[in-house]
C-alpha cells in the first residue's frame, strides 16, 4: 500500500512586513544628524586653520623681532650731547674772531681747516662725507651751530670708526681734509681743536661745549635741505 506524500505546512508566526519609507520625523532627524556632522567637520577644519595661522604669525613675529634686534646691535649708535655749552674751558681749544658774510667767490681762510668767516650763501647739508667738501659751504653750516670734524685722508680705518662713534646724530659734518695740521681737527664757529687720536677725551668735551652753540651768527638754523657735496654717505 502506497504512503501518501505529506506537504509540510508553512511556518506559523508573525509575517515580516515590507520595508517601510522613513517617516517625516525620521527624515528630519537624519538631516539634523548630517548637518551636525558637517558642522563638526567645519569646526575641526577652522580650528586647524587657526592653529596654522597662529604658528605662522608667531614665526613671522619672531623673525621680525630678530631682525630688529640685529639692526639695533649692528647699527652704530649716535653719541648724545647737550645743545650749547656752559663756558667750560678745554685744553688746546683755539678761538678766533672771524666775521660772517655771504660771498659767491672762493675764500682764502686764515685757519686750516676754516673755523668761520665769509662763506657761500648755501650751506652744506650735515652728514658723513667720504670726499673733501667745499669749505665755503661747510663754513655756512658752522654759522648754524654745526661742528665740522675733519681728518687726514690717511687716518687708519679703526681710528675713523672710533671717530664716527663720537658723532651726534645731527648738526655735524665729517669729511677728509688735505694738509691738516693734525690727524683730526674739530671746528666750530670761531673755535677749533686739534687732536692726535680719535679716543682723545677732549673730542667729546668739544662736542659737549660747542655743538649747537648759541654763540654763532644763526643759532638753530637748519643743517639740512640745502647742498649735498659729492661723497655724501
Amino acid at each position: 500500500m502506497k504512503e501518501a506524500l505529506v506537504t509540510p505546512a508553512p511556518p506559523t508566526g508573525p509575517s515580516v512586513p515590507p520595508s517601510a519609507k522613513p517617516s517625516v520625523k525620521q527624515q528630519r532627524a537624519q538631516q539634523r544628524a548630517q548637518k551636525l556632522e558637517q558642522y563638526h567637520r567645519e569646526q575641526k577644519r577652522s580650528a586647524r586653520n587657526r592653529k596654522i595661522g597662529l604658528i605662522a604669525g608667531i614665526t613671522a613675529g619672531v623673525a621680525v623681532l630678530a631682525l630688529v634686534i640685529t639692526s639695533i646691535v649692528l647699527t652704530p649708535q649716535s653719541a648724545t650731547y647737550s645743545a650749547g655749552g656752559d663756558g667750560t674751558e678745554i685744553d688746546g681749544v683755539e678761538t678766533f674772531e672771524n666775521a660772517s658774510m655771504h660771498v659767491e667767490t672762493p675764500v682764502d681762510y686764515p685757519q686750516t681747516p676754516p673755523a668761520g668767516g665769509e662763506h657761500h650763501p648755501t650751506w652744506l647739508n650735515c652728514g658723513v662725507y667720504t670726499e673733501p667738501v667745499p669749505s665755503e659751504n661747510a663754513v655756512h653750516s658752522l654759522e648754524h651751530g654745526a661742528l665740522w670734524v675733519t681728518y687726514d685722508p690717511d687716518l687708519p680705518a679703526a681710528e675713523l670708526d672710533t671717530l664716527k662713534e663720537a658723532l651726534p646724530s645731527s648738526y655735524v659734518i665729517l669729511s677728509p681734509f688735505d694738509d691738516l695740521p693734525a690727524p683730526i681737527v674739530l671746528s666750530g664757529w670761531n673755535s677749533q681743536l686739534q687732536v692726535e687720536s680719535a679716543d682723545d677725551e677732549r673730542v667729546a668735551a668739544f662736542f659737549e661745549e660747542y655743538w649747537k652753540s648759541n654763540d654763532v651768527p644763526e643759532p638753530g638754523a637748519l643743517c639740512t635741505g640745502a647742498y649735498d657735496a659729492p661723497g655724501k654717505a
